[in-house]
């Protein structure tokens, strides 16, 4: 490894150990128990768990498909459709929760439609929470695992279709165990957008305590009120999220045994 890049990795991982470590020394670690126990931060942090839970399975669900597209298909469509694709990952989170409020809302196209028909009303539910996370997570899963695709290349599948495995069988039996590693990391790093998603949910589902309140909308609400609540349930962001990442994506690096 030459010397001269230990200069400005030394200083990028300044930059992201500082702040952390400086939000450790403001904290009062007197009230800390008191403060992350509290109900309405036990309540935020099990609402963030589930909402990100279950915009993973969506981001799986959508995202696997629509990164198998892109990677295998040579249509100059999908090409064109890929922008489109990593738009959330530029756009700012609070235009992409617009943008659902005025799809989904009462006034858009599809929630009137969702709401004639069905008498549902999507905006300022725990169902807006999931697809704010889902909407800003997606690309991250998309962009893992079709990379994991084009790198895993096309010969043993061509290969398994001679030999005259059905294309699902191919799929399952030698495609999937291929890109496994690359879909682990990017189930971890969708989890882990979810999880701090914060513009898009405030400006799709609002604030709500018990119902479109996650954690780090709480952390806004007592960063007003009380300084060293929102330090205290930063940092307990922090830990979780560093969790997910030791814990899960060394297992996504090397697929699951």
């Amino acid at each position: 490894m030459p010397w001269v890049l230990w200069v400005p990795a030394v200083a990028g991982f300044g930059l992201i150990l500082l702040p952390v470590l400086g939000m450790v020394l403001r904290a009062d670690l007197v009230r800390l128990p008191e403060l992350v126990t509290s109900d309405a931060a036990l309540s935020a942090l099990r609402l963030s768990l589930e909402t990100a839970a279950w915009a993973t399975a969506l981001c799986l669900l959508l995202g696997g498909p629509l990164a198998a597209v892109l990677a295998r298909s040579r249509s100059s469509l999908v090409r064109l459709a890929r922008p489109v694709v990593l738009l959330p990952l530029v756009l700012p989170p609070v235009v992409g929760g617009l943008a659902l409020l005025y799809t989904l809302g009462r006034a858009g196209l599809a929630g009137r439609l969702l709401e004639l028909w069905f008498g549902v009303t999507v905006p300022f539910t725990t169902a807006a929470v999931v697809l704010a996370q889902t909407f800003v997570s997606l690309p991250f899963l998309v962009v893992s695992l079709e990379g994991a695709l084009r790198t895993a290349g096309e010969r043993y599948e061509e290969v398994a279709a001679t030999l005259g495995a059905a294309p699902f069988t191919v799929f399952r039996r030698v495609t999937l165990p291929l890109v496994l590693p690359g879909l682990g990391s990017g189930l971890v790093l969708a989890f882990a957008r979810a999880l701090g998603e914060f513009g898009a949910t405030v400006s799709f589902a609002g604030s709500l305590a018990g119902t479109t309140r996650t954690l780090p909308l709480l952390v806004y609400q007592e960063r007003e009120v009380d300084t060293d609540g929102a330090i205290a349930l930063s940092l307990v962001l922090v830990v979780v999220a560093v969790l997910v990442i030791a814990v899960a994506r060394p297992r996504a690096a090397e697929g699951l045994r």
